[in-house]
């Protein structure tokens, strides 16, 4: 793949070093990974000053921040400060999912806010010129859909969300079956109803070719939207949700042979004992393809704290091969989140995936395990922090008894330093 993709060519040869030595990977593993399509590198030739974001184990697991404005709350200004704050929690990129307000301008500060590779649903930006006048999004002509997708390409966009498997036939499955919530995801719902008005096949699925030489001119890696994911748990695994996948897993195939890069997106809602069948079942039909997961979240019963539904739910399915983690924040089906609310559900997602790289046996999660458990029995609390996956609140909660050798939980009582 590497050699039909000339930007990609390039990144790898500048930076081919560098990412085996982070990744502590051999450059040959990480060449074949991105050959065979099994690893992805994210960086659009067009975004100035992006660092390039490579996804796919044995690569580190990464995590993905959600931020955008919607009709009820648009504040540009607050976009970009969570933006911001995603990059200092830890997160490897953003992704603007705006609806409301001026989209391009959101669109472009955030590409130059942070060195993030920045994720987009053009489908998002035609749909909402419809949807503010009222009208219906069925109306959507094709050609705005595709010129949309080109300028958000030569704007910088790194990756783009694009339903190319919602079918028809998918879709009718999720309607009119036995499912207890429909279509939850915002992309399926307008393609649904676009078919059903034009009584016409997805677009994004007739014009793939099209599609795919937008992104390979640009190196915009495609990430195969799940626009039928489960949005119950009840729902998870039933004939709609697998019928997408079977048609994702021939237009990874597509794309590969073309030189673009391409993941796959997750399901949403599954019960715990069904996350390793599924995503083991969606890596073996997809060709080992990049799996970007949101959660998953393995109960419905938590607004408010979907954060730690979706920690425990993503970090088994890390452990069974999920390779690209989706945050989710305790706003999650409430409202938009704040900057604290990006905070949390990164942290919690970063604390998913070390989870899943310590179980794996991955050779730096292990050592920085290792290594803070050492620094807890020296009761070196410089070292603890360092260590820690948010320095700063080790120091604020450390604050009032940082002169004492032991915590504020034991104190005389500490067992470490009774029995040196």
């Amino acid at each position: 793949m590497i050699q039909k993709n000339k930007t990609l060519n390039r990144l790898w040869a500048q930076n081919g070093q560098k990412f085996a030595q982070d990744e502590g990977l051999s450059s040959d593993a990480i060449q074949s990974g991105l050959e065979t399509g099994s690893m992805v590198l994210l960086a659009n030739c067009k975004h100035d000053g992006v660092q390039p974001v490579l996804i796919g184990q044995p690569a580190s697991i990464k995590v993905n921040a959600n931020i955008g404005t919607s009709p009820f709350l648009n504040d540009l200004d607050l976009e970009v400060s969570k933006a911001v704050t995603a990059h200092q929690a830890g997160a490897h990129t953003v992704m603007d999912l705006s609806t409301g307000g001026d989209l391009d301008a959101i669109r472009t500060r955030i590409l130059r806010a942070t060195p993030m590779p920045l994720g987009t649903v053009p489908l998002y930006s035609v749909a909402q010129k419809y949807i503010a006048a009222g009208e219906d999004p069925g109306k959507i002509q094709t050609e705005e859909l595709f010129t949309e997708i080109e300028k958000q390409a030569e704007q910088g966009v790194d990756f783009m969300t694009l339903h190319c498997g919602v079918t028809a036939q998918a879709a009718a499955m999720a309607r009119e079956g036995d499912r207890e919530l429909g279509i939850v995801s915002r992309g399926g719902s307008i393609l649904a109803r676009w078919m059903e008005v034009n009584e016409r096949e997805n677009p994004l699925l007739e014009d793939y070719d099209r599609l795919l030489d937008i992104c390979l001119a640009h190196n915009v890696t495609i990430s195969l939207g799940d626009g039928l994911r489960p949005g119950a748990g009840a729902d998870a695994g039933d004939r709609a949700q697998w019928e997408e996948v079977i048609v994702l897993a021939g237009l990874a195939k597509r794309a590969r042979q073309v030189g673009v890069q391409v993941m796959i997106e997750g399901p949403g809602h599954v019960p715990l004992h069904l996350v390793q069948s599924q995503i083991q079942g969606m890596k073996r039909l997809c060709d080992n393809a990049p799996l970007y997961v949101l959660g998953p979240l393995p109960t419905d019963i938590a607004p408010g704290y979907d954060h730690i539904a979706g920690a425990i739910g993503g970090a088994l399915a890390a452990m069974s091969g999920v390779d690209f983690l989706c945050y989710l924040t305790p706003a999650e089906h409430l409202t938009l989140p704040n900057e604290h609310d990006v905070w949390q559900g990164v942290k919690a997602s970063l604390i998913a995936a070390h989870c899943a790289e310590v179980s794996l046996g991955r050779e730096q999660a292990v050592t920085r395990n290792k290594a803070i458990s050492q620094a807890r029995k020296d009761l070196d609390w410089e070292r603890i922090t360092e260590l820690s996956l948010d320095p700063d609140m080790v120091r604020r909660r450390r604050e009032t008894f940082a002169s004492k050798e032991e915590c504020a939980m034991c104190g005389d009582f500490c067992a470490v330093k009774l029995l040196r």
